[in-house]
């Protein structure tokens, strides 16, 4: 929902001001990355108004230092100056699939999977997904998942480069925050 995506949004711009914090570590609760949007909330969007200021009005790709629009998820048109490494257990599917395709990394448990979802309500990937999706495994392939909504499981994710990683059940976060780690700290703002 707007909320949730702006508080992410705002942690993300958080981190990236703090000189303290070289990698950032995203990973969901419960056992389970992101399922995108809260389809629940997009039902409520019965009138033109609301629906062009929570969908329309935030499809805009701002770049640099202007605020993330409040789209269905506005982080994933931040640009940050650091690296994300994304610590997917469980589904993360339609837009949440997306939100990882926005990290730099993605370290999968190997039961967790990615799936276009959204295309089953008649939904497109709103958040760059297409893009980074075509960049990472390639035009054709991209297309076809994105087309049938498939089930995209971790090692198949690894085979075809969506993820970098794949470990056991319960060990992504702990996978992810050890790889960085090992990221030297590197200079990535100057003034």
């Amino acid at each position: 929902d707007p909320d949730s995506a702006d508080a992410l949004a705002a942690a993300f711009r958080e981190f990236d001001a703090d000189d303290s914090a070289s990698v950032a570590v995203l990973w969901g609760e419960g056992g389970a990355f992101c399922a995108g949007w809260d389809l629940k909330f997009a039902s409520t969007l019965s009138d033109r108004d609301a629906f062009h200021r929570h969908v329309v009005d935030g499809l805009a790709f701002p770049t640099g230092a202007n605020p993330a629009p409040r789209g269905p998820l506005g982080p994933t048109r931040l640009e940050l100056s650091k690296p994300v490494i994304a610590a997917v257990e469980g589904p993360a599917v339609a837009g949440g699939m997306e939100l990882a395709l926005w990290c730099d990394i993605r370290v999968m448990a190997d039961t967790a999977y990615f799936g276009v979802y959204c295309r089953r309500w008649g939904i497109p990937l709103l958040d760059g997904g297409s893009v980074r999706l075509a960049r990472l495994v390639g035009q054709g392939r991209a297309m076809e998942i994105i087309l049938t909504g498939r089930k995209v499981p971790a090692d198949e994710a690894l085979r075809i480069g969506m993820c970098e990683q794949v470990v056991e059940s319960g060990g992504a976060r702990a996978a992810a925050e050890a790889m960085a780690c090992g990221i030297p700290v590197v200079a990535t703002r100057v003034g």
